[in-house]
């Protein structure tokens, strides 16, 4: 019995060792076989845990902003078992995936930092913005071109009737504009403008000035005036063939315009406005060489007002002119014909009234007018520049001027030519020497005793009179002169008809 007692107990110990060996067998194994997952929790040494479930990775939302975790799930933790288990099922608050290889849940999710997000977002808000303004400038300019006023479109001929016109030898620019305008009084279109001022040759230089020169060039037999801007009045070039160009300012006493261009001669570009050509020159030439008749002198003085009075005229409807104010009224922006009437040149300070607001479009130019013809208001700079009314008043002012000049020359003992202010101020007068004679002084041109017992030149001195008033409100309008000249020429000794 003892025997078989110490048999059993000794293979009773046998059997607890095998198990215990087997035990650490397992462990052993289990060990190896451990699963390697990617942790960002603290607990984890080295961001890396062991298990022998699976690695899990999670993503949801707290206050707005993402939040990921990865870490270990141990296989005693799993409920149910099987290869899906609840906790690595989605729901309606977080994303969670599950996988069992090593390190796997390392790239599951993109983490981005919130400064990457941030640099992501700024561009969208950036692009909004600027589109916002965008829409916003649209909106604004749609709304000042309905203001302004659309200009109506030109009835221009259609291209193969401007081709025909232009490859007819026999075409003048005359017929050409008569056709091509159809009574708009606007000018050629652009097309036409362009081949004629490639056409053109330049035959002698018949002035200069700020601006430039001018030109008498010669196309199909016709003389033309070319007015030659340097780059640099790139602006006043623009401006005054804007101005040229407005709907229904064509007029007989107002220079004819043809064309404007651009030409580049290899050095530098040329700006070209190409007008009708007058072979007598300006007023200002004309007077210095020649005196005048009674005749002349109303036909001269009746036909600047009469271009004046178009020029300040507001014509209102599909085809309306805005009224213009010339601002540089002097009789060497006149030019005379042919027939010894007059036309109003150079209107590259021009400004034009806009109707439809009640403002000004005043020229982008550092241009100013002549000093010697400037109104008192322009030169003390009392002037209300924000109205139309004080620059058409300020047009009467230097008419009035011309006027004088044009009065010295008249008659048969007629003075020799001089500028207004020539026994005032030097030949070049500051705006300080103006200032202090027209303005501090009050002073203005002499007018002869001689002119009372003449008919005419007694009439004209009343007129210009009431053209130089220091208060601009008394002043007459260019209506008013042309109509008040008119009469002077029907009670004179001689009537002109025009």
């Amino acid at each position: 019995m003892f025997i078989a007692g110490n048999v059993i107990m000794n293979t009773f110990r046998l059997k607890k060792w095998v198990i215990l060996v087997i035990f650490a067998v397992y462990r052993m194994l289990d060990a190896v076989d451990a699963l390697k997952c990617y942790c960002n929790s603290k607990r984890c040494p080295n961001s890396t845990c062991e298990t022998d479930g699976y690695c899990f990775a999670s993503a949801s939302f707290e206050n707005g902003a993402p939040k990921y975790q990865y870490q270990c799930w141990d296989r005693h933790n799993i409920f149910p078992p099987g290869d899906k288990p609840v906790w690595c099922r989605e729901d309606e608050r977080s994303d969670i995936i599950c996988c069992a290889s090593d390190y796997c849940n390392r790239d599951i999710f993109a983490e981005t930092s919130p400064t990457a997000t941030a640099w992501q977002v700024v561009p969208w808000i950036m692009g909004l913005v600027v589109f916002a303004i965008c829409v916003a400038l649209s909106l604004w300019w749609a709304k000042k071109w309905r203001a302004d006023g659309k200009r109506p479109p030109r009835p221009y001929p259609d291209e193969d009737e401007t081709k025909h016109i232009l490859n007819t030898p026999t075409t003048t620019i005359r017929d050409m504009i008569e056709l091509t305008t159809s009574g708009s009084g606007s000018g050629l279109p652009l097309l036409v403008q362009r081949s004629i001022a490639r056409q053109i040759q330049l035959v002698d230089i018949i002035g200069k000035g700020r601006f430039g020169e001018v030109w008498r060039g010669r196309w199909r037999g016709e003389n033309v005036a070319v007015k030659i801007f340097s780059s640099r009045e790139e602006c006043s070039w623009f401006r005054e063939a804007e101005i040229y160009q407005t709907v229904m300012l064509r007029h007989e006493n107002i220079l004819g315009f043809i064309a404007a261009d651009n030409k580049d001669n290899g050095t530098w570009t040329q700006l070209w406005l190409i007008t009708d050509y007058h072979e007598n020159g300006s007023l200002f030439d004309f007077l210095t060489a020649k005196s005048i008749d009674s005749n002349t002198l109303i036909k001269m003085s009746l036909s600047i007002a009469t271009g004046l009075a178009h020029l300040h005229m507001d014509i209102v409807g599909t085809k309306g002119k805005p009224a213009i104010a010339h601002r540089d009224l002097k009789s060497k922006n006149i030019l005379v014909k042919s027939n010894l009437s007059c036309v109003i040149g150079d209107l590259g300070l021009a400004v034009r009234h806009n109707v439809s607001n009640d403002s000004v479009d005043v020229p982008s130019t550092n241009r100013v007018g002549t000093k010697r013809y400037m109104a008192p208001e322009v030169l003390d700079e009392t002037m209300d520049t924000r109205q139309f009314d004080p620059y058409k008043r300020s047009d009467v002012y230097s008419f009035g001027l011309v006027l004088w000049e044009m009065a010295r020359r008249c008659g048969n003992m007629p003075d020799d030519y001089q500028p207004p202010y020539y026994d005032c101020v030097p030949p070049d007068p500051a705006l300080e020497d103006m200032r202090r004679v027209v303005c501090t002084e009050k002073r203005r041109p002499n007018v002869p005793n001689r002119w009372h017992s003449d008919p005419v030149l007694s009439g004209i001195s009343k007129v210009m009179k009431e053209c130089w008033y220091q208060n601009p409100a008394a002043r007459l309008t260019a209506l008013r002169i042309k109509k008040t000249l008119a009469n002077v020429g029907t009670n004179g000794a001689d009537y002109i008809k025009l």
